[in-house]
């Protein structure tokens, strides 16, 4: 499967079929009050770097998000579809991610994910994340996995 990574624009019918798709399968997972994800709204801002992973005929088959704060960046909406899995897409979503905001400045990659996603934390830790505590306004929560990699 030939595949193309760039930044785009998030407010895209194929890419909100992605996020619903990433929606449908993380609120059945955990309680309401711990579900931490971004609306549309948030991720067409200005600080947020959103990339999609397209294949040869440009469906969009993975994406995810980097809300960019001063120093630091917080990994939000990462999704590849179950039959694109296998491929390395998340983790080539996150290495654009990573390389765009530390080009602006980031110190700090952050991210909360949820216990039950094992996948997920089986590519972050592939990809250099380790566990820490709550940042920024999240609480300690037991459905939560904080994780953090510095960015040098």
């Amino acid at each position: 499967m030939t595949l193309t990574f760039r930044l785009e624009s998030p407010d895209q019918p194929d890419v909100l079929a992605l996020i619903e798709e990433l929606d449908a399968y993380q609120k059945p997972l955990y309680p309401i009050e711990s579900f931490h994800g971004i609306d549309l709204a948030a991720l067409t801002q200005p600080n947020v770097l959103f990339a999609v992973a397209r294949d040869a005929q440009g469906t969009a088959r993975g994406c995810g998000a980097m809300v960019l704060g001063p120093a630091c960046g917080e990994i939000k909406r990462m999704y590849t579809q179950p039959a694109a899995r296998g491929r390395g897409i998340g983790a080539r979503v996150l290495a654009l991610l990573e390389t765009q905001a530390r080009e602006r400045g980031c110190t700090l990659f952050l991210l909360e994910t949820g216990y039950l996603q094992h996948e997920a934390l089986a590519l972050y830790a592939r990809c250099g994340y380790e566990r820490r505590g709550p940042f920024g306004d999240y609480t300690d929560d037991p459905t939560s996995v904080f994780m953090e990699k510095p960015a040098a």
